[in-house]
This record gives structure tokens, C-alpha cells and sequence, in this order.
């Protein structure tokens, strides 16, 4: 009984690291998809994907350097992970 204790230990040790590594290849893959409607969705960045349809991806990507202006200024007001 104690030999079976162990290897479920073992076991148990062995898919917890398993689980730990994807996780955190999941959490730095980022990937598109075509959605179901036709829409680009944007995987990897959080929790659930970021979905826009194509010409909204490029009102938002034509503001790139907007972004990158607006985040600058207001850098010691936002958060960053």
C-alpha cells in the first residue's frame, strides 16, 4: 500500500509539472484565427481572444503610432503586467 501511495505521488508530482509547463507555453503563444463570422481573432494576449473584423484591425492598426504616443504620455498612469 505504501508503494502505491508513492507512485501516486509521483504521478500526481509528475502532472502538476505538466500542467505548469503549458501553462505558460499557452500563456506566450499568440496566434490568429479566422472566427467563425469571419472576424480575426488575436489568441494569447489574455484570457479570451481579441476579435475584430478585418477593417476594424486596420483603423486600429493605422493608429499605431497614436498608441504609442498616448501610451508614452500617460505611462506613469497605466498598469503593465
Amino acid at each position: 500500500m505504501a508503494d502505491d501511495n508513492g507512485e501516486m505521488q509521483a504521478e500526481l508530482a509528475r502532472l502538476r509539472a505538466e500542467n505548469e509547463s503549458l501553462k505558460a507555453s499557452k500563456a506566450r503563444e499568440m496566434r490568429l484565427q479566422v472566427s467563425q463570422k469571419g472576424a480575426v481573432s488575436l489568441y494569447g494576449i489574455r484570457r479570451f481572444p481579441i476579435t475584430l473584423y478585418a477593417d476594424e484591425w486596420d483603423t486600429v492598426l493605422g493608429m499605431a503610432d497614436e498608441i504609442r504616443s498616448f501610451i508614452s504620455q500617460h505611462g506613469d498612469e497605466l498598469k503593465r503586467k
